[in-house]
């Protein structure tokens, strides 16, 4: 019993992502005493979020799921539920398909993003219920908690860490983790 309850304080239940100084696609996010640096969209962030602005939605974000590279995604320490990607997989962006801001399968002709990316941006990559359950065309697709590239580079609009971040926090996130951007 002593066990479940302290497995239970270790996960917690909202991140909050807060504007850096100095460069509004930088930004810190705290997970209870953990501060680490993040970059965020090259626009910045927005309350009116339009796919294609480059911007990070304002919101309380729900962590729904995750995906990683390799062959062992049960080796990443997480209680979150994590997939792993495949080769096929793609996350369609495209606003008039009925498919978009949701996981496709190659061949799909319409715009889409690669979810195996050749840069490992999304070697580990967390889904945030960003116009997923309650969709809305134009609202902005793929909004995730993912990678960073060198020199903390803005994203299109997604939250990124370094990986060595990542793992830390990783422990400290489950399904219904609420990422809040403030």
């Amino acid at each position: 019993m002593e066990k479940t309850r302290r497995s239970a304080r270790t996960v917690s239940s909202t991140i909050i992502v807060r504007p850096a100084p100095g460069r509004k696609s930088r930004a810190l996010i705290q997970c209870g005493p953990f501060v680490f640096p993040a970059a965020i969209g090259r626009s910045g962030r927005t309350i009116l979020k339009r796919e294609g602005d480059g911007a990070t939605p304002i919101a309380s974000m729900k962590l729904l799921y995750g995906f990683c590279r390799g062959k062992h995604p049960s080796r990443l320490k997480t209680p979150l539920p994590i997939r792993r990607i495949r080769d096929d997989m793609l996350w369609c962006d495209q606003p008039g398909d009925p498919n978009y801001n949701r996981l496709v399968r190659a061949p799909f002709r319409k715009s889409h993003e690669e979810m195996k990316r050749k840069d490992g941006l999304y070697d580990i990559c967390l889904v945030m219920d960003w116009n997923i359950t309650s969709r809305a065309r134009n609202r902005g697709s793929a909004i995730f908690f993912h990678l960073i590239g060198p020199g903390y580079q803005p994203t299109a609009g997604c939250l990124a860490i370094h990986p060595r971040d990542m793992r830390r926090l990783l422990p400290h996130m489950r399904k219904g983790t609420v990422i809040r951007v403030v």
